[in-house]
């Protein structure tokens, strides 16, 4: 699959065999908008398909230290292959050659966690013994798989966040019908044919191509499905757990990321950190720096390091060495944040750098004289742009930060201990950094939100607790 050609048609992956389908659709190089395959589109008798093999798949043993096994070689295989993976990143999502490969260590590194979890899913002890007439007994609990999971990703980092799903679940020992965006579904593909070569058991991943609504609805119709996971849209998730009744749901959503520069912060590493994770993937990441607020009496040295940085960023062809920036998923995306940065102009935003489009590539752009209520502040922009305002108190701050429908992570540069405190304290988010911007993360740490950012944590440990049960057992000796 490294080698894509023009018109390459790819299959359904169910139960152990790839099935081609009258119906296909086109996926794009980003950059250039040329066709680099075609996939099959699934039909709701390919989705009932895979959901019955899946469950059927939950009845043949898979031990703990086999699925270790198995995720571990994964990894191997991705790290050995990595260059191959990057070069399908960059073309399909239009990530540059070097974050692609970024991603895929990254994503070894989320199958190796995962792996190492699967020896420790535990439960504990119960002392029942300590309640009257209860003296001969002994309790304890264990954790057992939900059974079938959906599990539903995002366009922007689709081997890693794939990974942060599989993973986690194969570790518990479910089984996993995997619908990848439509827009980038050829490395998931490609990962499940790793998964066969370390030996995953038949049945115990099923991807599914084509498209998503449809999908989605289907999956949630059947009521085999036990569990839902997914990243992706509010409106969707919102859709998603309405429909998905008394089965779990985990739901890792949007964010319009703040980040707080304070007056004794260090400007140089807050400037630098800031350029490097707002524009990252063009933006498209939930965690990219949206609204940074700097305090007044260092607003202009502030944005003067920003600029500085952001100008030597080099925006262009995702396969060169040296770009930075690539295109955004899709020319009405990048049409869309144009729109928007207009919009804001027109209320009294002040362009300090970018600015423009050519074609779905948008220079990375630094507003500045921005009120909280413009489209690019109060929604989610997804795109290389990042607000400045300005503060003067602490308290005032804390409010622009959580005056927002979403609490994902937040970003706060200071060397003030009692600034730091009282902001994990009053921040609403599911993570506070400090002295980094928000787009930091590793991929063993909990990860997720609050508000309509989601609900539910990422990362093997944190996500195995959601994708199992806990069961106690009392034995009355």
């Amino acid at each position: 699959m490294a080698t894509l050609t023009a018109g390459k048609q790819f299959g359904l992956y169910i139960n152990n065999k790839w099935e081609r389908t009258a119906e296909t659709m086109e996926v794009l190089n980003k950059y250039n908008q040329e066709v680099i395959a075609h996939i099959s589109v699934a039909g709701k008798e390919h989705v009932d398909a895979a959901v019955q093999g899946a469950k059927e798949a939950l009845k043949s043993p898979f031990s703990p230290y086999a699925r270790y096994e198995v995720l571990m070689k994964a990894a191997q295989l991705l790290v050995e292959r990595r260059d191959d993976f990057a070069k399908v990143l960059a073309l399909e999502v239009g990530k540059p050659i070097r974050e692609s490969r970024g991603e895929i260590e990254r994503a070894a590194q989320t199958l190796i966690i995962s792996a190492e979890e699967a020896k420790r899913i535990h439960g504990e002890g119960v002392p029942v013994e300590s309640a009257p007439g209860s003296e001969n007994r002994m309790a304890f609990t264990v954790r057992v798989p939900v059974g079938v999971i959906a599990a539903i990703t995002p366009f922007n980092v689709p081997v890693n966040l794939v990974c942060h799903k599989i993973g986690p679940a194969i570790a518990a020992g479910n089984s996993v019908v995997l619908k990848p965006a439509e827009v980038t579904p050829l490395s998931a593909l490609m990962l499940a044919e790793l998964l066969v070569e370390a030996g995953l058991p038949e049945g115990r991943l099923q991807v599914l191509t084509g498209d998503g609504p449809a999908i989605g609805e289907w999956l949630l119709e059947n009521k085999d499905v036990n569990m839902f996971t997914f990243t992706g849209s509010p409106s969707v998730g919102e859709s998603i757990r309405s429909s998905a009744g008394l089965r779990k749901v985990a739901l890792e959503l949007g964010n319009n990321s703040a980040t707080i520069v304070h007056n004794d912060a260090n400007l140089d590493q807050a400037a630098a950190f800031i350029s490097q994770k707002s524009f990252n993937n063009a933006g498209q990441v939930c965690i990219s720096v949206q609204r940074v607020y700097v305090h007044e009496d260092i607003a202009k040295a502030f944005i003067d390091l920003l600029k500085k940085n952001t100008e030597k960023l080099v925006i262009g062809d995702p396969m060169d060495e040296s770009t930075d920036i690539g295109p955004m998923i899709r020319l009405r995306e990048a049409e869309r944040v144009e729109s928007w940065v207009h919009e804001a102009v027109e209320q009294g935003a002040v362009i300090a750098l970018g600015g423009k489009r050519n074609g779905a590539l948008y220079e990375p752009t630094i507003l500045t004289n921005v009120s909280d209520d413009m489209k690019v502040c109060r929604e989610e922009i997804f795109g290389p742009v990042v607000s400045v305002g300005r503060y003067k108190e602490i308290d005032e701050v804390i409010a622009k930060v959580n005056d927002s429908d979403y609490g994902l992570q937040a970003g706060l540069f200071t060397n003030d201990l009692q600034f730091a405190m009282k902001a994990a304290r009053e921040i609403e988010v599911g993570g506070l950094i400090v002295n980094d911007a928000s787009a930091y993360r590793v991929d063993h740490m909990p990860y997720g939100g609050v508000k309509n950012s989601g609900n539910g944590k990422e990362g093997p440990k944190y996500a195995i607790e959601e994708m199992t049960e806990e069961r106690l057992i009392v034995l009355n000796l």
